[in-house]
């Protein structure tokens, strides 16, 4: 008997990949006789190195992908790089070498490193987002949203560092104290006139999540994003007549108002701000615009502010209040004005004790409280009824807010509003790399938008970068100056290039048609067939930026008539996160980094890609164990010989064979609900157990078709998992090329069924004796055989059996008295 060749990854891998590639095995085309199944996954930065972060987003989604072609579907499951981005820049400047040489570098590793995985991606549909050919659509969809008035441009801070004297993006900002990561000078805030899409035109709609399969979570985070409130709008007037809008959500407690606040970079501080108070208020508005929004948002941050020296009227009662500024009070949010009502605010209350402005009890649990001395702020407004509040006193707060604004708009002092807290979507980046904006600048013309024949505006490939990080395209002469379009004249470029994520909010219509040569960005016969996105994975931090974006930019899309639905990705799931052994955050200062590389060249990619399904329930994660991933190469070992070592002298057993097939049957069964449901471990475990059962009794039906079957089905139920492994089994089992275009096995559920089940018997709802029975016994057979078992008899003896209780299949309760 010959000896089974043992189990090497390493030249078992690269020879399928090579075969399967050569052979365009998942080459995606359209095909009408069949469903299509769109599936995709987010896209990686060309970091230079994949990690196992994106080997944990990837394997699994290629898995499930796997299962789906072999479900009938014609799948689509492409791969590209989001290749912009500032990292690229800083390569530059520190290594003087340029982004575009240092990216394309940087993909041509990857690319080998995801061909590694086994991955079904169809190579010929790859993009590259900073390559010309795909940025020229960037730009075009720039200029139709132009056209539309959805892109617009408007002045808006940035953080920049005097000493560098450029713009910094939020990654070049360290510290608490808030300095440029280059020079360490305290940053600044700068305000630019930008260019904005009108994402906020979208928010209602975005807020409806009906027809799409989306986590809760990810639902719950994008609303809360997007920050829908229902309320009043009302107009305050100061002394000198300016109108302050504010937006409150509680209409009922405007006569509590003592005090307003501005944010300090609301346009009407400097013209409230009186003579004796300009200094401070100076001072506090740099101080304020040197930090994040999260620093003055923090709920434990001491309030601080300054009175602006000015006052306003409160329209419900004529009362004159203080305007202050405050940082936290933020332009983003509603008007950048509130209305100060520090007896039922905790914010408002702390500041005005700080401060030693009067606090007006307007909402109370009664009556007899209304001039009651708080100690802090009373915010269970919605149980209280209000006091000290003119015509609505003795009204109950739920009532009153909308007999408030009704009141309101009557005396046309204020009017029913709905706020969000979605901000428009800033695109401008002061940057080299990154798409460039096609708009041009003539002193006769105004603003141009460059036509698109002209398209694509090119990054000048002699591009300087100088140490401070100042985009070089403000003083590359080539690329500045230019003529406009319109009259022949001189005219200027703009500088500015676009945000990265609005090359990754359409790629995944990029795909399509990679570098499409049409009059639109992607081929309509492509997108008719493949589109939407059928299943889209990815890390759930992307839930409140690039995934709101992505459906954004799909609704315009379909306003522009280019597409016919609303939503971009009909499911989408999201993987967890794998930490160092140590349970921490990889990262190479804490020595904890897991390198896929070395793992695949040591145990084969199917067996980490088994192992990061198995290892942990995929939307969760957790922390690596190498002991795992050595439990996983050893179970393949073990089926490698298990399928192939064979039987000398079988000793062939009925029994055994019915045994093998129905565990074969249940775990076709198991399987599949376990993939579909992206549960890869139990997946995994599922045929973990199958092994077990065929490993028991191999002798006993080794040469029957029960063997035969169990062989073939284990090894195409882990076909998904470990490609490269089940093709070489499959071809070494004399079963054909290629396994991956078998049909997913189909389970009997009359042979998946069992013959006995064991049950539970109980007295008086407590277990005393378990019994094995056949399935489907009768009430009447079940009722006497508890009644007669011995581990019951003690707790019958002396006592009446007042019912008998029959759960078929599961148990038996005998109430005795």
């Amino acid at each position: 008997m010959s000896k089974v060749k043992k189990y090497h990854p390493q030249e078992i891998e690269p020879r399928w990949q090579q075969k399967w590639e050569a052979d365009g095995l998942y080459r995606s085309v359209i095909n009408k006789d069949k469903p299509k199944y769109y599936a995709l996954t987010m896209l990686p930065y060309p970091s230079g190195d994949l990690h196992i972060g994106h080997w944990y987003a990837i394997t699994p989604s290629d898995a499930h992908a796997r299962y789906k072609r072999m479900n009938g579907y014609n799948v689509l499951f492409p791969m590209g790089f989001d290749a912009f981005g500032l990292p690229a820049e800083n390569a530059a400047i520190k290594r003087g070498i340029h982004p575009f040489k240092w990216t394309l570098s940087n993909i041509e590793k990857m690319r080998a490193q995801l061909k590694t995985m086994g991955a079904i991606f169809d190579w010929e549909r790859e993009i590259i987002s900073c390559l010309p050919d795909y940025y020229k659509w960037t730009q075009w969809f720039f200029l139709k949203f132009y056209e539309k008035g959805i892109a617009y441009k408007k002045f808006a801070p940035v953080d920049f560092c005097p000493q560098c004297n450029t713009t910094l993006a939020r990654e070049q900002v360290w510290g608490e104290d808030r300095h440029c990561e280059r020079c360490g000078t305290p940053v600044v805030k700068k305000e630019l006139s930008q260019w904005f899409f009108k994402i906020t035109d979208y928010a209602e709609e975005l807020l409806d999540f009906s027809g799409i399969d989306w986590p809760e979570r990810v639902i719950t985070m994008q609303q809360n994003w997007i920050g829908r409130s229902e309320g009043a709008e009302v107009v305050f007037h100061t002394d000198a007549g300016h109108e302050i809008k504010i937006f409150t959500t509680r209409p009922d407690t405007l006569w509590g108002v003592t005090f307003m606040v501005l944010a300090p970079e609301h346009p009407l501080v400097q013209e409230l701000t009186t003579p004796e108070n300009r200094k401070a208020v100076e001072e506090y508005v740099v101080q304020a615009g040197r930090q994040t929004e999260i620093q003055r948002l923090a709920a434990d941050k001491e309030k601080t502010g300054v009175f602006t020296g000015s006052y306003a009227v409160n329209p419900v009662n004529g009362e004159r209040v203080p305007i202050w500024i405050a940082d936290y009070v933020m332009m983003g949010y509603g008007t950048g004005a509130i209305m100060a009502v520090p007896a039922h605010d905790e914010r408002d209350f702390e500041f005005a004790v700080k401060y030693r402005l009067p606090i007006k009890v307007v909402i109370a649990p009664s009556e007899k409280d209304a001039d009651q001395e708080l100690t802090a702020a009373y915010t269970e407004v919605d149980d209280g009824i209000m006091v000290n509040s003119g015509p609505f006193s003795g009204i109950g707060a739920k009532e009153g807010k909308a007999k408030v604004t009704q009141w309101l708009e009557e005396k046309g002092i204020g009017a029913k509003a709905v706020n969000y807290r979605l901000r428009d979507w800033l695109i401008s980046r002061q940057r080299y790399w990154g798409a460039p904006i096609p708009i041009i600048y003539c002193e006769k013309c105004g603003t141009v938008p460059v036509p698109y024949q002209d398209l694509p505006v090119l990054l000048p490939e002699d591009a300087e970068f100088l140490p401070t990080g100042e985009s070089p395209l403000k003083r590359h002469q080539g690329f500045l100056h230019t003529t406009c379009p319109q009259c022949g004249g001189p005219a200027e470029r703009e500088t500015d290039t676009m945000d990265t994520f609005m090359c990754s909010s359409w790629y995944q219509y990029g795909y399509l048609s990679p570098y499409y040569k049409g009059e639109t960005p992607f081929d309509k016969r492509e997108a008719d067939y493949w589109l939407p996105v059928d299943l889209y994975t990815g890390g759930i931090e992307h839930a409140c930026m690039h995934l709101i974006y992505t459906r954004f930019f799909t609704k315009a899309m379909r306003d522009l008539g280019l597409v016919d639905f609303g939503e971009p990705m009909l499911k989408l799931r999201n993987q967890g996160i794998i930490l160092g052994e140590d349970s921490e955050k990889m990262s190479k200062s804490r020595g904890n980094v897991v390198a896929p590389d070395d793992l695949v060249n040591r145990y084969g990619a199917d067996a980490v890609r088994a192992y990061l399904m198995f290892g942990w329930r995929w939307e969760q994660g957790g922390p690596w164990d190498n002991r795992g991933i050595e439990g996983m190469y050893r179970f393949l070992n073990r089926l490698w010989e298990l399928t192939l070592e064979p039987v000398a002298s079988p000793d062939l057993n009925p029994e055994a064979e019915k045994l093998v097939r129905r565990k074969t049957h249940q775990t076709i069964a198991k399987a599949s609900k376990e993939i579909e449901d992206f549960s890869f471990n139990t997946y995994l475990a599922a045929l973990m157990e199958l092994s077990n059962v065929m490993a028991k009794y191999k002798e006993n039906v080794y040469t029957t078709e029960a063997w035969e079957e169990a062989v073939k089905t284990i090894l195409l139920l882990i076909a998904p998992a470990c490609p490269h492994f089940a093709e070489e089994l499959w071809t070494a089992l004399g079963y054909g090329y290629s396994i991956h275009n078998q049909p997913w096995p189909v389970y009997d559920p009359a042979l998946a069924a069992e013959e006995s089940i064991e049950i539970v018997i109980q007295v008086n709802g407590k277990i005393r004796d378990k019994a094995v029975v056949p399935v489907g016994s009768q009430v009447k057979e079940l009722e006497e055989l508890a009644l007669s078992t011995p581990g019951v008899q003690p707790y019958l003896t002396g006592k009446s059996v007042r019912k008998v209780v029959v759960v078929p299949d599961r148990l038996v309760n005998i109430v005795v008295g």
